[in-house]
């Protein structure tokens, strides 16, 4: 075996710059007993739980790869299930953030989830749309795609015993535009229509814990709410309405009008009268999640999450039905847009971020936001420190470079550099300049300089440029770099090549050609021998700077590679890409080295510190995301095909089969069944093995067989797989060990041949032998007795077959002589006369919908 390469791994050290997430909702958390000052966030893979007082992180519930999609919290206050795009649900302990136990059933992400009245149970919903139960249950108000909120009365049948009616909640009642069928136990009538200012669908409709208030909104930043009155309140009202109706007759007839018969009013009550309608709250952006809870002093708390990456507390005191009040809005800790460029400092101590909205300076050690400094003119492209870190160049769309004092947090100068957006933006390596590209076909080089404070507010110096040559090109600049050596400067252009010129002369050296989109990312090694490009076209091309020729090419990322930068004094490299995913790279051996855990949008930027030590992302889902280099090797040719699956990106979860659709994760009834299956194995061998050296005599049973009124081992193991879940028996078939597997392959013949459990016995066989056919196949002394399992299930199978077919030709035969002794029709006949008489009973209902207004 030849000598393997060692590297250090990286590791996720933080996230931050994320609020929360817009794809998640909120929650209100009840904390040491406090309520009405806590809500909980998804903040990309995490929960954070805001403290709107002081306006800063309470909690933080850490998560690993997957995003948070739902949460809800218990009403007792000490749990918060979460769950994720993945399927999966944890519950967490809030007092100490472990996770208590996990669901794992859904097969996309969970999108609503919900305790009962006691917390002992939950149940969750994926991709379903939005409805919610008010007063006391009485009410479901659902959402739809139009601007109406329609209203529905459930009812239950008084003659249902109580506890039938709890194992009959779970029955699904369909909900039309009629009334449900009248023995059903639960009966349903829309009672009208609440109409919305808001523009869209319905996106998110919620209550109160106590169900007397709803909030609703669509896709535009309104949020509409209604309060459902109390009977007293809502008979009081009905009176007053009855009441003016009456006048108004009243007047009529004094007016002479004709063709009224009475002047009665039916005193029933209308929605109109239950439902009433609340001020409405404008926002700054569009709203994402909305979640209410009512003090007993009837003060209405409202916790708001905007897609601009803002949390708001917002009150309303319900009686005097006055104008809703902000108590707290928290922005200050994150971008409100999707930070597009990241630098790292050249002391691994300061993180500087841009976006459309503004520029952060982070501090790297406790990831906190030090300073926020506003975008004077267009949305930033790209960023770096000068020299000293004091300061920081930053290109924008609009062509203008601006000179930063990163200190103080000002914009010292805009230096109207390209007449079109700046695409790149880098220090010479002499640290006396810096160069820059722009979409104006111009490559530009400047000079530090130190000038007069124009503004005139101190006697100190500050910094500008001084512009000295200019590169005039035929296409478009998207990325720039110079050679460490100071030879040469490299430009990526729109045509998708990348040309080389003497940086003295700006005389043509070199074209790289070979990309089929256009470069977006470049970087030259340390030592001025490679040059690394990543393009459109999702490949990354290793190029000599001596002759030009390409070394590799590699088929990067499944999407575009938006960044890529070299580790310092290495030919180790860092790339991004749309995809989301941060991989590590060996320029010399062309291995992917690592690949980390990325954002769940886009890859916008990655920066890669002083000496390597850190590496810092920006993408889109408005994340920063921190890798530090630890002390761990990482060893390439020691790794399984399933480890190497995961560097890469690739799911495999059984080595040398990546097709192959397995279980997603260990269930601790997955492991429980595996110890079963090795707990019965071991007390057959042991029980076979005193029967050889009894030669003969009379054998007593394990105490397990005997407690499972079995008689032989073979019985004892097929009664272990009957107990097994159906939904653990592969999972935990997975996590035996390759001497077990041999030893239930040789059982199997025998279980096959007494014992009449075809379907299970042959599961567990096709299953093993998919997992393990490599191995089974080459172990000479294990052979015989698959190719027994071969002709055995066939002819176990085959029978099963027969068996099935002679009962249901058997079924058929009896169908049609119940039929013919009856005289009845085909059953197809009766189905369609039934749905042909629904569809006109439908019809002649639809006529007659209640519409109701809520003004």
């Amino acid at each position: 075996m030849g000598l393997t390469k060692q590297y250090l791994r990286y590791a996720a050290s933080g996230t931050f710059s994320v609020i929360a997430s817009a794809e998640c909702n909120n929650a209100h958390i009840s904390l040491n007993g406090i309520s009405g000052r806590y809500f909980a966030v998804g903040a990309c893979e995490h929960v954070i739980i805001w403290d709107m007082r002081l306006g800063e992180k309470a909690q933080v519930l850490p998560g690993e790869n997957v995003v948070v999609s739902q949460l809800t919290a218990s009403p007792t206050g000490n749990h918060i299930a979460v769950g994720y795009v993945d399927g999966n649900i944890n519950v967490f302990e809030l007092k100490n953030n472990e996770i208590v136990c996990v669901f794992s059933g859904h097969k996309s992400g969970v999108t609503s989830l919900q305790y009962d009245e006691q917390g002992h149970r939950l149940v969750s919903g994926s991709k379903v749309w939005s409805a919610v139960l008010l007063k006391e249950e009485r009410y479901l108000v659902t959402g739809g795609a139009d601007q109406d909120l329609r209203v529905w009365k459930l009812k239950w049948i008084d003659e249902e015993k109580e506890e039938d009616k709890l194992t009959k909640q779970l029955e699904i009642v369909r909900l039309e535009e009629t009334d449900v069928d009248e023995t059903s136990v639960l009966q349903c009538h829309q009672v009208g229509t609440l109409m919305r200012g808001g523009r869209g669908r319905v996106v998110q409709l919620a209550a109160d814990p106590g169900q007397s208030v709803l909030a609703c909104f669509g896709t535009d930043s309104l949020l509409e709410m209604f309060t459902f009155c109390s009977d007293e309140e809502a008979k009081q009202r009905m009176a007053k309405r009855i009441k003016k109706q009456k006048k108004k007759i009243q007047k009529r007839i004094e007016n002479g009008e004709t063709g009224i018969e009475s002047t009665e009013v039916p005193e029933l009550l209308t929605l109109s009268d239950e439902v009433k309608r609340m001020p409405s709250v404008k926002l700054g952006a569009k709203l994402k999640s909305v979640s209410l809870l009512l003090g007993a002093t009837g003060e209405l708390r409202i916790a708001i999450t905007l897609s601009n990456n803002t949390v708001e507390m917002h009150s309303l005191m319900i009686a005097d039905n006055s104008e809703v009040k902000c108590l707290k809005q928290i922005s200050q800790p994150g971008h409100n847009k999707d930070p597009r460029c990241v630098a790292l400092s050249s002391d691994n101590l300061a993180i500087l971020s841009a976006s459309a909205d503004a520029i952060k300076l982070w501090n790297r050690p406790s990831q906190v936001c030090i300073r926020t400094i506003p975008v004077p003119s267009g949305r930033p492209l790209c960023l770096c420190f000068a020299p000293g870190d004091r300061h920081a160049l930053v290109g924008c769309a609009d062509g203008q470079v601006l000179v930063l004092d990163v200190a103080a947090g000002v914009t010292i100068e805009n230096v109207a550099a390209h007449t079109a957006e700046c695409n790149t933006i880098g220090l010479t390596p002499d640290m006396r300049g810096c160069y820059s590209g722009g979409g104006d076909k111009t490559v530009k080089l400047w000079n530090f300089e130190l000038i007069p404070d124009p503004t005139g507010e101190s006697k100190a110096k500050v910094l500008s440029l001084l512009h000295t040559r200019t590169l005039e090109l035929e296409e478009s600049v998207l990325a720039v770099k110079i050679s460490p050596n100071n030879k040469f400067i490299a430009v990526a252009l729109l045509d998708s090549t990348v040309k080389i010129f003497f940086l003295d002369t700006f005389k043509f050296y070199l074209s790289l050609y070979g990309h089929k989109l256009p470069v977006l990312c470049l970087d030259i090694s340390y030592d001025s021998n490679l040059i690394a490009t990543g393009s459109t076209d999702r490949n990354v091309k290793i190029w000599g700077m001596d002759f030009g020729d390409c070394h590799k090419s590699i088929f990067a990322h499944n999407d575009s590679v938006t960044a890529l930068q070299f580790v310092p004094n290495t030919h180790y490299f860092f790339t991004g890409s749309k995809d989301g995913k941060v991989k590590q790279w060996d320029g010399d051996t062309y291995d992917n080295i690592i690949t980390l855990n990325g954002h769940a949008g886009e890859c916008w930027s990655v920066s890669v510190g002083a000496g390597g030590a850190h590496v810092v992302s920006c993408g889109g889902d408005h994340a920063l995301r921190l890798y530090s280099r630890t002390e761990e090797p990482l060893v390439l040719g020691d790794t399984d095909d399933a480890e190497e699956g995961l560097a890469t990106g690739e799911k495999a979860p059984v080595p040398g089969f990546p097709n192959l659709n397995m279980p997603s994760m260990k269930t601790i009834g997955a492991e429980k069944s595996a110890d079963s299956i090795l707990e019965c194995l071991q007390a057959c061998a042991e029980y076979e093995e005193k029967k050889n050296e009894g030669r003969g005599k009379v054998t007593q049973l394990p105490l397990l067989m005997t407690a499972y009124n079995c008689t032989e081992p073979s019985e004892f193991l097929l009664d272990t797989f009957k107990r097994i879940r159906s939904s653990d028996l592969e999972e935990s078939l997975l996590l035996l060990p390759y001497t077990t597997v041999r030893e239930i392959i040789r059982r199997l013949p025998a279980m096959l041949e007494l014992y009449d459990s075809t379907e299970l016995q042959c599961r567990v066989v096709l299953f093993l032998l998919r997992v393990h056919h490599a191995p089974l196949i080459a172990d000479k002394n294990i052979l015989n007795d698959v190719v027994a399992l071969k002709n055995k299930t066939t002819d176990k199978i085959n029978n099963l077959r027969d068996k099935v077919g002679c009962n249901v030709q058997a079924l058929r035969w009896m169908q049609r002589e119940a039929e013919e002794a009856a005289g009845e029709r085909l059953f197809r006949d009766a189905t369609a006369e039934k749905r042909s008489k629904d569809s006109r009973r439908r019809a002649r209902a639809a006529l007659k919908r209640p519409i109701v207004t809520v003004t």
